[in-house]
């Protein structure tokens, strides 16, 4: 099992990264840079690229709406080149309320749209002549001018196939990631929930699957503290699951919301809704289930730290992307080295 972190730039570019480098020195695996309606991820990527020198990146997910499918190519194969092959394309739809509230554009065809803008990154990478009639997509574009010809990028990209990793929550947004995608990143998993959940869409996936894509990467997020007094952690946690399930989105299109559904939290997830929108966001959070705060997290003691470690390997894992909640830098320094020493087998 790979370590992964989100990174968060709330203090500023240069103290994340700063902060990093003792994350890398710790024995971080993977650092993953998100992109909501923030700053860009390719401006931080860029910066971490250059400050790093071990450690893999992958943007946490770059959402394809708005840049072409060769611009994303390229973007990825210029991060590939400036961390000397380190970069991980971490790409996803996003959802309607981002795409056409902040960027203007139409959210349709997330499914149809994921799958050619992969097509079209693959073959940029391999340096083909870029040729490609798609159902979203046509390249040279038909029309126009009518000057618009075949082209290859013109540097040589050093590899020829970026790691691809498809946020996605839904059966079949997840079905087409363990088909087509090195990485699959789902929202809260739930070690024990995740086979009833996810179990259908990934084994449909993955018997589609090209085996020259290797073993599915499942990379989940939690936050993390290695902690005698755990409570901190799991209120903070409380608090986004509450974001997440009642106001991230509209109430007809809520991902985390049909996803908390589908674990089994129905009336939960209908009463958090209705609290959250309302604008009553402490009586949102305290309906959350304990069970759903505890579990999809690690938080805890050592010995119940291995023992949830064990749940999310036991549930497939592959890359844990940890939140580290300790209260200073040093303590979450000293937590990530002591789960990396666990997951490399020390005691």
């Amino acid at each position: 099992m790979r370590i992964g972190m989100m990174i968060s730039y709330a203090g500023g570019f240069e103290q994340a990264v700063a902060e990093l480098a003792d994350y890398e020195a710790a024995g971080l695996d993977l650092a993953v840079v998100p992109e909501a309606y923030s700053f860009d991820a390719v401006s931080l990527l860029g910066f971490v690229a250059a400050r790093t020198t071990r450690v893999q990146l992958a943007s946490g997910i770059m959402q394809l709406y708005t840049r072409t499918p060769t611009l994303t190519a390229m973007t990825a194969a210029g991060l590939d080149f400036v961390s000397g092959g380190r970069f991980n394309l971490g790409i996803g739809s996003s959802g309607p309320q981002v795409i056409e509230g902040f960027h203007g554009v139409p959210f349709e065809a997330p499914l149809g749209r994921t799958r050619e803008v992969i097509e079209i990154c693959r073959k940029v990478w391999r340096r083909e002549v870029l040729v490609h009639n798609g159902k979203y997509y046509q390249v040279p574009l038909p029309g126009g001018t009518g000057l618009g010809k075949p082209l290859k990028i013109i540097n040589k990209p050093v590899r020829d196939r970026i790691p691809v990793i498809l946020g996605a929550v839904g059966p079949k947004n997840v079905a087409l990631a363990a088909e087509i995608a090195e990485g699959w990143q789902p929202l809260f998993y739930y070690p024990e929930k995740a086979h009833h959940v996810w179990g259908e869409p990934l084994k449909a996936g993955l018997s589609k699957r090209d085996p020259a894509l290797g073993s599915l990467d499942i990379l989940v997020t939690a936050p993390f503290a290695i902690t005698d007094r755990p409570e901190h952690v799991w209120e903070g946690h409380r608090q986004a699951l509450a974001l997440y399930i009642g106001g991230m989105g509209a109430k007809e299109k809520n991902f985390s919301n049909e996803l908390v559904r589908r674990y089994g939290y129905a009336q939960e997830a209908q009463k958090i809704q209705e609290l959250f929108l309302s604008g009553r966001k402490a009586e949102a959070a305290a309906v959350v289930p304990d069970e759903l705060v505890h579990n999809t997290c690690i938080a805890g003691p050592l010995s119940y730290v291995k023992d949830r470690l064990a749940a999310f390997k036991a549930a497939g894992v592959t890359t844990l992307q940890i939140s580290p909640m300790a209260q200073t830098h040093a303590d979450r320094v000293r937590d990530l080295a002591s789960l990396k020493s666990i997951v490399d087998g020390g005691s």
